[in-house]
This record gives C-alpha cells, structure tokens and sequence, in this order.
C-alpha cells in the first residue's frame, strides 16, 4: 500500500472522484503543509495556518501508479489559478502536490513539467514535501455519527 497526498481546492469533490478509481483502497480528508501538527476548519479559513486542503490516498500501485493519480490529479482541477478552485477561494484551496521521499518528488515534477507544457506555463502547482498533515476531525465526527 502506498500514499499520496494532494491539495485541489476544496476536499470534497476530490475525495468523491478518488474513491471511484480502481485502485485508491481508502480516501481520507485533511489538512497539510501549515504552520502545526493540528488545526480545525475554523483556523485554516482564517489563513493564517498555512494548512491546505488536502485528499489522503492510500492505493495499491499493483493497480493504479503514482504516475497514474497525478495525472488524474491534473485532469479533475484547474492548476492554472492561484489559491482558489471554482467559487472557493484562499490559500487553502491552492494546488499542491505533497510527496513523501525522492521517488515521489521525481514524478511529481516529470508530471507537472508534462502539464505545464500542455498548458502553456502557467501551471502554479507547487510540489513540496508532505509536512504536518492531519484529518480533518470535524469530518470525521460528522462521518461517525451518521454509522
């Protein structure tokens, strides 16, 4: 099993897409690249965190690769807007790829170069190592009380 964690704007739509894909085993809505280890959705909207919202992958590369997700990552949002996505906008929605060792990185950036290409430069996707990630809890509870 292996991770990949990415920032399209808001979770939502992004989680729903990901978990119809054959070879995502398990979805999971968080936060990631801020300031702390723990935030809530009340502290990222100010802005001040420096947390994305982000859709944790956990997925079987015998069935879908790295490679594979990220170009879907490219297709379902639109890398060319900065901080924002749709009617969402703040820095919480930006477009980022967060890897977790060299392989990743190495993927990520032969797959941004690719797209940037297609769409003339103006990709602002960042790639940066994944940094203090955390689910996003208030999901979670919802989710749980629903069972």
């Amino acid at each position: 099993m292996e991770i990949a964690v990415l920032a399209l704007g808001c979770f939502w739509g992004p989680e729903m897409r990901f978990s119809k894909i054959e070879g995502i085993i398990k979805t999971e809505v968080g936060y990631c690249g801020g300031n702390t280890s723990t935030t809530t959705y009340k502290e990222v909207c100010t802005g001040d965190t420096n947390h994305a919202e982000v859709v944790k992958l956990d997925y079987d590369e015998k069935i879908i690769t790295y490679e594979k997700i990220l170009k879907i990552f490219f297709q379902i949002h639109d890398p060319t807007t900065l901080n924002s996505q749709g009617p969402d906008f703040g820095t919480q929605y930006r477009s980022e790829i967060f890897y977790l060792n060299d392989n990743q990185k190495k993927i990520a950036d032969k797959v941004l170069k690719e797209t940037n290409e297609r769409l003339s430069g103006k990709v602002v996707t960042k790639i940066s190592l994944l940094k203090n990630y955390c689910p996003a809890e208030e999901y979670h509870q919802k989710y749980l009380e629903k069972k």
